[in-house]
């Protein structure tokens, strides 16, 4: 986890899905600052509404999550940019998906996402990039995501789910090992995964090249 004083350039909306290793253009730099800003205050407004409306304190929270009541409150005010790791034990301690935390619920029967409007978490320590792809839907459970990881990197460990939540991968490019339970599991290409979620997991780039995979997490059995 990664804690900054000043608004983190880590959180990022682009005009283009970002590849680990390859650089953001240059044009348009201004307006992409002025999108990590209010991703980075929507995230912390998002947090704050969650945590109350499952009426628990910045230490109850804290306690359920493992993740310190200090780190939550920086990024409450938008003060801190925490990793995906962090960010997935906080969704879990509140019962919600990783995307939820990330944008407000819709309600429509056809909605469409553009691609300036796709929260992007980026881990400035590692490279991993997460770009949330699925809008949030009342009562759903269904969290969509492209990730991305330069050569070597790894998302860190997860920790598991509750029972019954379910996850799907599938590579678009490069190469990925997935460790579920101490198992290694290594994909390839085109390879697709599907795993039961409650051991804890990670995901390396164990390729030359960077990685990019769709995630899928199925959550609707314990909603």
């Amino acid at each position: 986890m990664n804690e900054r004083p000043n608004r983190p350039h880590d959180l990022i909306q682009g005009a283009e899905p970002f590849v680990a290793g390859h650089p953001h253009p240059q044009g348009g730099q201004l307006a992409e600052l002025e999108v990590q800003d209010h991703t980075v205050d929507a995230l912390g407004v998002r947090l704050r509404d969650l945590r109350k409306r499952a009426e628990l304190s910045l230490d109850g929270l804290a306690k359920l999550s493992g993740v310190s009541k200090s780190m939550i409150s920086k990024v409450e005010r938008g003060e801190a940019s925490p990793s995906t790791v962090v960010l997935a034990r906080i969704a879990e301690a509140l019962g919600v998906t990783f995307s939820d935390l990330m944008a407000n619920e819709e309600d429509n029967e056809v909605i469409v996402l553009p691609v300036d409007a796709q929260p992007i978490l980026s881990d400035p320590e590692t490279g991993h990039t997460r770009r949330c792809l699925a809008p949030i839907l009342p009562a759903r459970g269904v969290d969509w995501v492209l990730n991305s990881l330069p050569p070597g990197a790894s998302t860190g460990q997860f920790m598991k789910h509750r029972r019954g939540v379910e996850e799907y991968i599938h590579v678009l490019k490069g190469r990925v090992r997935a460790i579920l339970g101490g198992q290694v599991y290594d994909l390839s290409e085109g390879d697709a995964l599907y795993f039961q979620a409650h051991v804890p997991h990670e995901f390396v780039n164990n390729g030359m090249g960077a990685c990019q995979y769709y995630l899928i997490i199925d959550s609707q059995k314990v909603r």
